[in-house]
């Protein structure tokens, strides 16, 4: 079985990418053959600086090794050290309805949020698509807004299929955490970079309890019960507290006599101990970039010399060669 997903490298990384999709990436590196690529194609829909471009990839690689990504079970690299992924989106958007992206919803509400919408914003299901396609992955787990654009790839490799011959390409299924599918950000969105909403992964300690204190909530009164139904530091605390400590915090929010600021240092003390080893190894790989590096390297490698295989069998079937 082999098991592919990608983050973009827009930021840092925050604790939506974590339980999203990072922490399932590396407990499924035992259960098959697992690739994970930095998807700075992608980024480069939101990001022009090139600085932080390269930046970001380096940060993000170290992420993903402190979260327990092993290198010698799962290859880990860079998407644009791929150049085949290109061709293969090319060759994907020559079967690729128009109102099949048009329908995603991802590219609306991005443009909904202010983004600029340009072409690699609206084609950006056709190159996840390649990224999918062109490791012949079974598996891809992913956020839940990203189900869709998995639907979509597997479209794409049906239709290839029924017109140049079954098994050009391989078709995948999605595998999603419904638990941690979706993480609310501080305002009761789902936490993304794009709206600024998100809790960072690393950081410093005073910094990270500043942006946990701006959790949105209501204006009931110290001493009145707090609604649980709906409450984003509930939904937030689920995922770090065993199952007394959420039924004892959603116990004192039904009893009244506590404030939201309470609530917000015990969410805060819980993801503070939660990150702890994550943040002693984060510190370790910053001070050994050259190991960080490598294995970017060898990670590209790999994922060119399987990438190679695939669209050569690709080529030859849509008469490229």
């Amino acid at each position: 079985m082999r098991i592919l997903t990608g983050l973009q490298p827009s930021g840092k990384l925050h604790i939506g990418n974590y339980f999203g999709a990072v922490q399932p990436a590396v407990e499924l590196q035992d259960q098959g053959d697992a690739f994970y690529f930095l998807a700075d194609y992608h980024a480069m829909t939101s990001m022009t600086d090139a600085v932080t471009l390269r930046a970001n990839v380096q940060d993000l690689a170290i992420d993903f090794l402190a979260c327990g990504l092993d290198p010698e079970k799962a290859t880990i690299f860079r998407q644009s050290d791929i150049p085949e992924v290109n061709e293969l989106a090319w060759i994907l958007s020559t079967v690729c309805p128009m109102g099949l992206l048009e329908r995603c919803t991802s590219y609306k509400d991005k443009v909904a949020k202010g983004i600029s919408a340009n072409h690699a914003l609206f084609a950006y299901p056709a190159l996840m698509a390649a990224d999918i396609l062109l490791y012949d992955a079974n598996i891809v787990p992913v956020g839940k807004d990203q189900k869709q654009h998995v639907e979509v790839t597997r479209d794409l490799a049906q239709k290839i299929n029924d017109k140049f011959g079954e098994g050009t390409l391989t078709v995948p299924e999605v595998q999603i955490r419904e638990n941690t599918a979706v993480v609310p950000g501080i305002d009761g969105q789902k936490m993304s970079k794009s709206y600024g909403n998100t809790i960072p992964l690393s950081g410093g300690k005073k910094a990270i309890r500043k942006t946990i204190m701006r959790i949105v909530t209501d204006s009931t009164a110290v001493e009145d019960p707090k609604a649980t139904e709906g409450s984003n530091i509930i939904a937030l605390y689920k995922l770090f507290a065993d199952e007394a400590a959420l039924n004892q915090m959603i116990a004192e929010h039904e009893a009244g006599g506590f404030g939201y600021g309470h609530f917000k240092q015990t969410l805060f003390d819980a993801y503070w101990e939660h990150f702890s080893a994550i943040r002693e190894k984060r510190e370790e790989l910053e001070n050994n970039l050259d190991y960080v590096n490598g294995v970017i390297a060898k990670g590209a490698e790999r994922a060119r010399a399987e990438s190679t295989k695939v669209l050569d069998r690709v080529r030859k079937a849509v008469g490229l060669r």
